[in-house]
Order: C-alpha cells, then structure tokens, then sequence
C-alpha cells in the first residue's frame, strides 16, 4: 500500500484529503507544519507528498527546497494563492504538479495516482527499457539519467518529459502532447507547467541553459530534442 503525505495546517482540509485519498486504497499521514512534515520525509519516506504552500513558520517552499535537497520524492502543490507566480515558482524548486483550493477531492487522488503512475512505470516501458540520444542515457525501469556518464538527477515528471523527447529525437511536440505524454490529468490545460519543467530539465542537463543544445524551443509550437544529424 503507497503511503500519501498531507501537509495542510487547516485540520478539515486534510481531513478531507485523507478521507478520500483512504478510500482510493492509500494509506495517510498528515502533518500541521513544516516542521512536522520534514521529520516524517526522513522518518517514514513516504510515497508522495500533497503539500499546502501556506504552511505557519516553513512554509511550503521551503518544505520543497529541503525535500529536493535529499531526494526526487514525488511531490503536488496543494495552495490557496491565486498568483501563477507562485505556482511556478513551487514547479521550478521542483514540485511535480499542483491542484488550487478550493480543490475537488476526486481530482486530487487523481493527480496523485498520475504522478505515480510515472513512478511506477516510466514513460511507456514496453516501447524500449533505455533510450540513447546522442550522449544522453535514459534507463526506464530504474528511471536514471546519464548524460556523457555524468549522472543527473530528474523528477518523475522531468524524467517523463525528457524520456518522451528524447525517444523521438527531431519531433516537435506541442505543450498539450507532453502533457499527455506524461500521462496529464485533464481536468485543466496546465501548459504554463510544461514551461517550468522544460527550463528545469534544462538547468540539470544543458552546458549552458540559456543556449541549449539538447532540448530546444520551437517558437509558437513547442520543444524538440536535438536529432542527431550534424
């Protein structure tokens, strides 16, 4: 049984969480702080964490800073603030997705299953188990990136992502079919995200990400990866 995280300092909020997450087959844990949370991450090592940005004290950036420090855990943005900006900004330290209160507690299991879904299977394994691009190595089923031997640490959601890209090395692909790609809940068109988790890849991958030469941006359309052709 994958056991859920709930971080969320109003007790009705991840109450309801709970009730419906528990009813979907997960097991749940919650905390009331920052605080709290981090100490049940390294305690516990939980599955997934749904976590609320507008924690008392730690607030949930910084819950998301630490926890991407240590680990790749998988991660949702639980948040009452209605500025996109930190939306993105909770995306780009690394948080796999988002659902804005007030939420509908069917589309929260939803995206939990979602971004476990990339956990657990990596982008379609039965196509192939490691793609190779150019320098560039992904190995599915243990979901490790290596890129000129050089390890790099992805997310689910940005391994998803870049294994999509990568197996069509020269495809453009819209922001709506990465969405799909990595199996996106369509409940809303969160294309902005697919920014985010592009420029994220980038940092990790790109010699200089402002000029990348990996994943690159078709303007008005998309991203491509580079094909191999000189």
């Amino acid at each position: 049984m994958r056991t859920i995280l709930v971080v969320d300092d109003e007790p009705r909020i991840a109450d309801l969480a709970r009730d419906y997450l528990e009813h979907a087959g997960f097991a749940v844990r919650t905390a009331g702080t920052g605080e709290a949370a981090l100490d049940i991450v390294r305690r516990d090592r939980p599955d997934l964490v749904v976590l609320d940005l507008g924690l008392p004290g730690v607030d949930g950036l910084d819950v998301t800073r630490a926890i991407r420090r240590d680990s790749s855990l998988p991660l949702i943005m639980l948040t009452a603030r209605d500025d996109e900006l930190d939306k993105l900004l909770g995306l780009e330290l690394g948080a796999d997705d988002y659902v804005t209160k007030p939420f509908s507690p069917r589309e929260l299991v939803a995206r939990v299953r979602a971004v476990l879904r990339r956990v657990d299977a990596g982008p379609d394994r039965a196509v192939a188990e490691v793609i190779r691009a150019g320098d560039l190595t992904l190995d599915l089923p243990r979901m490790r990136t290596e890129l000129a031997g050089r390890s790099i640490d992805l997310t689910p959601t940005e391994f998803a992502l870049l294994a999509a890209l990568a197996r069509q090395p020269g495809r453009i692909f819209t922001r709506s079919q990465l969405l799909d790609a990595v199996h996106g809940v369509a409940f809303e068109s969160y294309e902005r995200a697919i920014d985010t988790h592009i420029k994220n890849i980038r940092r990790k991958l790109e010699p200089d990400p402002r000029r990348p030469v990996h994943v690159l941006t078709v303007y008005g359309v998309g991203y491509r990866f580079a094909d191999e052709r000189p």
